[in-house]
C-alpha cells in the first residue's frame, strides 16, 4: 500500500468542474475536468503566477468549465501567458486549441516532436479515433493552433512563470512527444503519464501502455529520472497530486514489468491477438473503479499498446 497521508485521496474528492489548491504550493490548482465520465480521471493544473500557466487541457470536452474555473481563480482572457501540454495525446492536449482561441495572449508550447499535430491535428483525431472507438465522444473536435503562437521544448528548457520557473525533461517511453515539468523550488512534479496513473479508490498505480510507440525500457528510465529528482509533490495528469514516497516509482516500475510480461505470455496461450485484448478486458481490476466502459476502454488501448511494442 501507498496511501498518501499528506495530499490526501488526490482527485478523486473534486467533482467534474470543480477545483481547489494543491496542498503545500503556493498558487497552483487542480481543476477536475470530468473526464470519461470518471470523477478525477482529467486533472488540469494551473499556475496563478506573474506569468500564469495551464499544464494540459484535457480532451476539450467541458472546457468550458475550465475558463469558469481560471475567471475564479483571477486569471481572465489576456492573462494566461502559456498553455503547457506535457504530450500531445488528446486527453491532454484536446483543449489546448480552445484554450488558446481564449485567451489570445498565451504561447503554447509542447515537446518539439508534437508541435505540428497542435498546428494541424488531422493526423492525431484520425489515429485517437482509431484506438478509442466508442469513447471519442468524451472528446471535442481539437481547434488548430496558429504556428506563430506555437514553439518546441527540448530537455533541459525552462519556462519562466515570473517568480519561478519550470524544468523541461524529456520522457519518451509512453510517447516520443512527451516531457515532464519539474519547478525546482517547491519541489513540484508534473509526470505526465512518465510515472503511470495513481488511483486513490484502491491506492495503486496503474501502466499505461498506448500504441503505437510504448516502450517498457524509456518507460522505466523515466521513472527513475523523476525519482532522482526527489520532488516533494508528484502532480499526475491523471486524479491529481500527491506528495512523493519513492514507494510510487517502484510500484509503477514494477507494475509496468509484470503488464508487459502478462501480455506476453497471454499471447503465447491464445490465438489470436484480439483474444489476448478481450481477455484483459474481461479481467480488469478497474472495472467498479471506473465505469465498466471506461475500464474496458483503458485495458484495451494498453494491451494494443504493449502488443505493438512486443512486435517491434
Amino acid at each position: 500500500m501507498i496511501r498518501d497521508e499528506t495530499t490526501g485521496d488526490s482527485a478523486g474528492g473534486l467533482s467534474p468542474g470543480e477545483f481547489e489548491a494543491v496542498r503545500g504550493v503556493e498558487d497552483l490548482y487542480y481543476h477536475d475536468t470530468g473526464m470519461f465520465d470518471a470523477p478525477g480521471y482529467g486533472s488540469v493544473y494551473i499556475y496563478d503566477t506573474p506569468t500564469p500557466a495551464v499544464i494540459d487541457t484535457g480532451t476539450g470536452a467541458n472546457v468550458d468549465t475550465l475558463f469558469e474555473t481560471l475567471s475564479a481563480i483571477g486569471i481572465e482572457s489576456d492573462d494566461l501567458a502559456w498553455i503547457l501540454p506535457t504530450h500531445v495525446h488528446l486527453d491532454h492536449a484536446g483543449g489546448a486549441g480552445h484554450l488558446a482561441d481564449a485567451y489570445p495572449e498565451a504561447a503554447v508550447r509542447t515537446h518539439d516532436r508534437g508541435v505540428h499535430h497542435l498546428v494541424d491535428p488531422s493526423r492525431l483525431v484520425e489515429g485517437t479515433k482509431a484506438a478509442v472507438g466508442d469513447q471519442w465522444r468524451h472528446y471535442a473536435d481539437p481547434e488548430p493552433i496558429p504556428a506563430d503562437r506555437t514553439g518546441g521544448l527540448e530537455d533541459g528548457d525552462t519556462i519562466d512563470l515570473g517568480d519561478r520557473r519550470l524544468e523541461v525533461l524529456e520522457a519518451p517511453g509512453h510517447a516520443p512527444h512527451q516531457v515532464v515539468f519539474h519547478e525546482p523550488g517547491d519541489g513540484v512534479v508534473f509526470t505526465a503519464d512518465a510515472a503511470g496513473i495513481y488511483v486513490p479508490q484502491i491506492d495503486t498505480v496503474t501502466p499505461t501502455t498506448p500504441p503505437p510507440q510504448f516502450d517498457l525500457d524509456q518507460c522505466l528510465d523515466d521513472a527513475a529520472a523523476i525519482a532522482d529528482l526527489d520532488p516533494s509533490v508528484l502532480c499526475f495528469s491523471h486524479f491529481g497530486p500527491r506528495s512523493f514516497d519513492p514507494a510510487v516509482i517502484e510500484e509503477f516500475q514494477r507494475a509496468s514489468v509484470e503488464w508487459v510480461e502478462a501480455i506476453r505470455r497471454k499471447r503465447e496461450e491464445l490465438d489470436s491477438d484480439e483474444a489476448v485484448i478481450r481477455h484483459f478486458e474481461r479481467t480488469t481490476e478497474l472495472d467498479g473503479v471506473w465505469t465498466s466502459e471506461r475500464a474496458q476502454a483503458n485495458e484495451r488501448l494498453n494491451v494494443r499498446g504493449v502488443l505493438a511494442m512486443l512486435d517491434a
